[in-house]
Parts: structure tokens; C-alpha cells; sequence
């Protein structure tokens, strides 16, 4: 089910929300972002309301809504589902005029609330990707900005055309960047457990930056720092952390089969669990 408030009111299927001269439709002038609902836990929810906001003011644009406001329609908006509906939460700000340069003040919000069960933790393949994720001087890569994502899709393809399911992009100096769709994480033979560090060439994710918190509070060190693509291939251990999935491991890795580590296993037990408690 798809449930979309938009200039008022609540709406269920595919909502219309753009005209054909809307800035966004043609200039790419929108932003979003993507939280969770579990059985009516919503871990971090204000955290992702909080960074749409930022998103917009990135583009030019302005959110309509405050956050106290977004999570007051989120709340109405999860209540409409069974108890049990584990939901994808996305809001969305689009501007709507302008000629080049939006006008933030006409700025629209649109807020979809749909059915999207969680994953099981059974895994994913991934292959290096020889795309690349641009730097700050390049795009608006501190925003979740929806134009981000044909270079996204465009490694997906790619991948998907190898007989994977995901991609490692890299950044522009050639070091690991993220998988196409999420923050990566692995575990090194000597079983260090680390995460590129933010350079600008990708968000540091919400539920990247709670594994990790979590993950230290378990006594697991996480250390960010660059990494080379050629570490992956004597990783023990690679999975990724994400809104959708929250915490995935990844299974084969260029041909190698990889296990469904103790790590990856901890990371998502720890954040299940803060995610029931809040």
C-alpha cells in the first residue's frame, strides 16, 4: 500500500505531484530521505527529518514543514497501517518554479509513507564498480539529492549486466567510496573492523553512524580511515549498513565467496534491538 500526504491530505496509491513545468521535473530540484517504521518503532526518525531539511537548503530549496511538524504526519500517517507493517517513511522536497535557480520559497513537500519488509540476512553480491562517486566540487554530495542517483543506477546496471547485485563505487582519487546503494563496512584478516571515512564523496549514513556507536558500546572498535579497493579481496568479512536493510551482509565479493560474518551478525542483532527499544 502507498499512502502520500500532498497539499493537505492524505491519498493512497501512485499520488500526482509535479506539472510539467515544475523545476524539479525538468532541472532535477529535489531531495529526500528514508526512515523506518518496524512494527511502530521508528529508530532515528527526527535524525532523517533533520537531514531532509539540510538536503533541501543544499539545493536552493526550502522544506515547507519543521521536523516537529514531518513527525507529527509521519505518526498519523504509520497509524493507518496494521501494527505489525514494517514501512519505508519518505519524504520529499521538490521546488516547483524558477528558471534555472529555484525558488526556495515555493518549494513543495510531499511525504510517502509504503509497505517494504524488511530483508531477510541472507546476503548480497557485489563487483567493483568502475564508476566513480564525484567529490563536493563536482555535486551536491553532502545533500540526498535525487539527480545523485543516475550515476547510482548507472553502476547498478553495470553490476546486474556482470550477474551481481551491488556495486563498490570508489571516489575520484580511486579509493573505496561506498557500495552503490549503501555505506560499506569489512572486517580485515587481522579482524579489524573498518569503514571508509567521509571525504565528502558520499553520506555518512544515519544507520552508519548508529552501527557504529553501537558497535562501540559492544567494545568493537570501528576504524575509519581510506581504503584501497584491492583490501576488499582478503576481507573476511564485507556487509553494508542502510536504511532499507538497516544491516546486510555480503556474500560474494568478485567471484569469492564470503561468509555471513560474527560482525555483520552483532551489527545487526545490536541495531534490531535499539531499533525494538525505540
Amino acid at each position: 500500500m502507498y499512502l502520500t500526504y500532498f497539499n493537505g491530505a492524505w491519498s493512497e496509491g501512485n499520488v500526482p505531484l509535479f506539472g510539467a513545468m515544475d523545476h524539479s521535473v525538468w532541472l532535477g530540484s529535489s531531495v529526500f530521505d528514508g526512515a523506518r517504521s518496524i512494527r511502530g518503532h521508528m529508530a532515528d526518525l527526527r535524525l532523517h527529518l533533520q537531514r531532509v531539511i539540510y538536503s533541501a537548503e543544499r539545493l536552493g530549496l526550502s522544506c515547507p514543514l519543521s521536523v516537529d511538524e514531518m513527525e507529527q504526519l509521519v505518526r498519523e500517517g504509520v497509524a493507518k497501517f496494521p501494527a505489525d507493517a514494517e514501512l519505508y517513511i519518505r519524504p520529499l522536497v521538490f521546488g516547483t518554479d524558477g528558471l534555472l535557480i529555484p525558488v526556495a520559497e515555493k518549494s513543495a513537500f510531499a511525504l510517502t509513507l509504503f509497505d517494504a519488509p524488511m530483508p531477510p540476512f541472507t546476503g548480497f553480491s557485489a563487483c567493483l564498480s568502475e564508476l566513480r562517486r564525484p567529490d563536493a566540487a563536482m555535486a551536491p554530495t553532502d545533500a540526498k539529492a535525487s539527480s545523485l542517483y543516475a550515476n547510482t543506477t548507472r553502476a547498478l546496471r553495470a553490476a546486474k549486466e556482470r550477474g551481481y547485485d551491488n556495486a563498490v563505487v570508489c571516489d575520484s582519487e580511486g579509493h573505496v567510496a561506498e557500495f552503490a546503494t549503501a555505506n560499506i563496512f569489512f572486517v580485515t584478516s587481522a579482524g579489524q573492523v573498518v569503514t571508509p571515512v567521509p571525504n565528502g564523496t558520499f553520506l555518512s549514513g544515519i544507520t552508519r553512524g548508529r552501527v557504529i556507536a553501537l558497535l562501540k558500546d559492544a567494545g568493537i572498535v570501528v576504524e575509519e580511515r581510506s581504503v584501497k579497493p584491492e583490501e576488499l579481496n582478503s576481507a573476511v568479512e564485507i556487509f553494508n549498513t542502510g536504511n532499507f536493510g538497516k544491516v546486510t551482509p555480503c556474500i560474494r565479493y568478485e567471484g569469492r565467496d564470503l561468509p555471513v560474518g560474527p560482525i555483520a551478525s552483532k551489527a545487526r542483532e545490536l541495531y534490531m534491538a535499539y531499533s525494538d527499544a525505540n
